[in-house]
């Protein structure tokens, strides 16, 4: 069984490290731009998904991995409404499609290359906003992401023949 999410923190907590009180409404910014990234990530799989490019078979893990997408979303989203802002909204399908460059893709490869170098940009995306977010909850919470997205990379990678990092510390 999967473990749940760590509780969300109130709008005001006591950081574990310093014991002093923090609002954590100034996390905000990150946590709209990892929400923002979420709702990229749902819209490539949905987009890659009914493309027809994708054997039944790889077809569903991108739906699963969209789920874990939607899963990171709902969360990010309800911790933004629990500080009193308003979560961001997604961009619109064209959007996304001009973005990602969606319409070039041609193939299972294709599709495949590109959502691994998404989620390994959303792994380093999370790992590198660890350090910047002041809350230990919240970074409790973007570290269970990552590890998500690393959990992705890894098992994308592995398909489309990509080789280990040689080296250590390859993400964030």
């Amino acid at each position: 069984m999967r473990k749940a999410a760590p509780a969300l923190p109130e709008k005001e907590v006591v950081l574990a490290i310093t014991g002093k009180a923090h609002d954590i409404s100034q996390d905000v910014e990150v946590i709209q731009s990892a929400l923002a990234g979420e709702h990229a990530g749902i819209a490539a799989y949905r987009i890659a998904g009914g493309s027809g490019l994708l054997v039944p078979d790889t077809l569903k893990v991108a739906l699963l991995f969209k789920s874990h997408h939607e899963g990171h979303r709902d969360a990010l989203a309800k911790l933004i409404g629990n500080i009193g802002a308003t979560p961001v909204a997604p961009k619109s399908d064209d959007d996304y499609v001009s973005q990602l460059k969606l319409g070039a893709l041609k193939s299972q490869a294709d599709v495949l290359s590109l959502a691994t170098t998404l989620e390994r940009g959303a792994a380093s995306g999370y790992i590198s906003q660890i350090s910047s977010i002041r809350d230990s909850g919240l970074s409790q919470l973007f570290a269970q992401i990552s590890a998500d997205e690393m959990m992705h990379w890894t098992t994308l990678n592995g398909v489309i023949g990509g080789s280990l990092p040689a080296e250590p510390f390859q993400f964030g």
